[in-house]
């Protein structure tokens, strides 16, 4: 067992970070006790890596452990990177202080992006939870994940691309996937797993190419392409004007009786630029709950 403390370089609510992880039933979660159970994947293993909070807000002070005894420093950065603890919020709680969200940021200051824990991972989660209500997208992507992955420690491995694309689209309609979705999941896998798609290269890219060469994807659409930007990536500068919550949010945020329109929400969020996903992030947190 090894175990490292980092202090993250600015204000930070990780109990906010943790209640959006746990809306996911596949992660392994304690909002009790303040952690939650990474699954990292290593070129040739894997192994589960705890993080803990061990301070407030203010000052955000995080407990890193694991068993797996080698690749200390690839593990710990890797961490540090899903987290991003690198990134000072401070400069992001003083931008929109400035500007017409200045109050939400009051209320929530902090809020942080969390990446999804695997490039795959977070790509699979947004085919399966496209244009589907909360719940039962939730509900088809821990049946997909405990069927085809596998367990470890308590957390949960998605089921490689390899796996994935050997299976036949009847298998994932036997879990209530759509046929079309069964298609898109399986037939991206199948990309992926034949090196035709390479999503760590594919992550290196400016937004807008992914946006492109993403989007050619059957099944991968704007929205799914700007939530795997965001929740895979970190990029902060997005700005999902299509998504619903967002217009809801706004709707009470600008006291309006209808949702704003898409090209409306466009030419505010200008005003928040360089730091648009902070902006989609605290919206959404809002209307949680």
């Amino acid at each position: 067992m090894w175990k490292e403390y980092y202090h993250a370089a600015g204000i930070y609510d990780f109990d906010y970070a943790l209640q959006r992880l746990a809306m996911d039933p596949i992660n392994h979660v304690n909002l009790k006790e303040r952690w939650v159970d990474v699954p990292v994947y290593l070129e040739d293993d894997r192994c589960v890596v705890r993080v803990k909070a061990e301070g407030t807000t203010e000052k955000p002070v995080f407990s890193v452990m694991s068993d797996y005894d080698d690749d200390q420093d690839v593990i710990f950065e890797h961490i540090r990177n899903i987290f991003q603890w690198d990134r000072d919020l401070q400069d992001v709680q003083e931008f929109f202080e400035e500007t017409d969200l200045a109050m939400l940021f009051f209320t929530y200051a902090g809020t942080p992006i969390v990446r999804d824990f695997h490039l795959y991972n977070a790509l699979m989660k947004a085919i399966i939870h496209q244009q589907l209500n909360m719940k039962f997208a939730y509900t088809l992507s821990t049946r997909f994940v405990q069927k085809y992955g596998d367990q470890v420690d308590g957390a949960w491995f998605y089921p490689s691309p390899e796996t994935v694309a050997e299976l036949d689209y009847q298998d994932l309609r036997e879990l209530q996937f759509s046929q079309r979705k069964a298609e898109y999941v399986i037939d991206t896998s199948r990309l992926i797993a034949n090196g035709d798609l390479d999503l760590e290269k594919l992550a290196k890219e400016p937004s807008q190419k992914v946006m492109k060469e993403l989007g050619k994807v059957r099944g991968v659409g704007p929205w799914t392409v700007q939530n795997w930007l965001l929740f895979a990536l970190g990029r902060e500068n997005l700005f999902p004007a299509a998504d619903i919550g967002i217009q809801n949010a706004l709707k009470r945020q600008w006291k309006m009786e209808v949702k704003p329109k898409k090209d409306e929400i466009e030419k505010a969020a200008e005003r928040w630029s360089p730091y648009q996903s902070y902006a989609a992030l605290t919206l959404w947190r809002s209307i949680e709950g």
